[in-house]
């Protein structure tokens, strides 16, 4: 008894080869896929509003990889210390990693930018802007690992032992900088800037190895330096741009549907999803501030912010000259961030 076999059509064979294509390009991550656990890491203390929304932004993933991505996030430095983290995600010690590119003055020449003085008058629209922005320039200068995304805190201000009002009162000064750039502006008005971490700030002023410190309003109730210092400048003087980064080697390791879903959280939309909520808490950190007795909270006279904004010229040429040893043009690197902080209403 013979049988025939019976062949598909071409039509059919068409909408089969259709659907295998459709699967390898971008569907969802499938159950069959390899599991695969981040370890991700913070550095600021477990009750920073920063970690809860990197453990949310941890948690979509998981669901939209139909939990073949889990992630376990590690604060407080558990995995390594602050200026270690871009390190950490370069050689694998951390899957993600939280990244302040100020901690290692020179390194990251172009994101400095973002850290010049008098720039972003807030932090969500700023995280919108500098994510845009450095999506140009992360692929060159953080090259070493795959940057997720870029963000900023609510901007921050002096805060000292003695009221600092003028430019000219930072002569003689130690000052525990934010960034390199504001360490540069530090030393080219006459004061001595203090190395230290966010977590060993609150020790330093403590022991009086520093005088004032430039920080955002609700950190500093949460690292105890509101302890330490009396005076705060009511001034948007700076804020410090971060990274969120992920070690290469586990990307490339991850399966075509996994990489999409992490491609798909590392979007300005994410950046901003995840910074909102210490925007947040940065913002209302001044009326905490104000609210405690032995605090006094100070505004600048028009001269006064005029002195400082001519005060930093120094420092603005100096990072333009190292954008200039890296290749690009300062001018039209600082030209789009303004135009992306102003589409974002976040410029000042």
């Amino acid at each position: 008894m013979s049988t025939t076999r019976l062949m598909p059509s071409a039509a059919a064979r068409a909408v089969l080869a259709l659907s295998a294509a459709l699967a390898l390009a971008g569907a969802p991550a499938q159950a069959q896929d390899k599991p695969v656990q981040l370890k991700m890491s913070s550095w600021v203390p477990a009750q920073h509003p920063l970690n809860p929304s990197l453990q949310a932004w941890a948690d979509d993933i998981k669901k939209a990889s139909n939990g073949t991505i889990t992630a376990v996030l590690f604060p407080s430095e558990q995995l390594g210390k602050a200026f270690d983290h871009y390190d950490m995600a370069r050689d694998g010690i951390a899957d993600f990693a939280y990244i302040n590119p100020g901690y290692q003055p020179g390194r990251f020449p172009i994101m400095a930018g973002a850290s010049l003085p008098f720039l972003f008058a807030n932090g969500k629209g700023g995280t919108a802007a500098i994510d845009a922005w450095y999506r140009q320039y992360a692929a060159t200068e953080m090259k070493d690992v795959k940057v997720c995304f870029a963000f900023v805190h609510d901007p921050g201000t002096f805060h000292a032992r003695k009221k600092i009002l003028a430019p000219t009162d930072i002569k003689g000064m130690k000052i525990r900088p934010a960034t390199s750039t504001i360490g540069q502006m530090v030393t080219s008005l006459g004061g001595t800037n203090v190395q230290a971490s966010a977590p060993e700030s609150r020790d330093m002023l403590e022991r009086g190895v520093a005088d004032a410190i430039t920080f955002p309003w609700g950190s500093i109730g949460l690292f105890g330096i509101d302890k330490v210092v009396s005076y705060h400048m009511d001034a948007p003087l700076y804020v410090t741009p971060f990274v969120w980064a992920m070690n290469k080697g586990k990307y490339d390791s991850m399966s075509a549907a996994q990489k999409k879903v992490i491609d798909d959280h590392c979007t300005s939309e994410w950046a901003e999803k995840v910074a909102t909520p210490w925007a947040d808490f940065e913002y209302g950190g001044r009326a905490k501030i104000a609210a405690q007795s032995g605090h006094e909270i100070y505004k600048l006279t028009p001269e006064q912010l005029d002195a400082w904004r001519k005060s930093v010229a120094p420092v603005e040429a100096q990072w333009a000259e190292s954008v200039k040893k890296v290749g690009q043009d300062p001018k039209a690197v600082m030209d789009s961030l303004k135009a992306n902080l102003a589409k974002t209403s976040s410029a000042l």
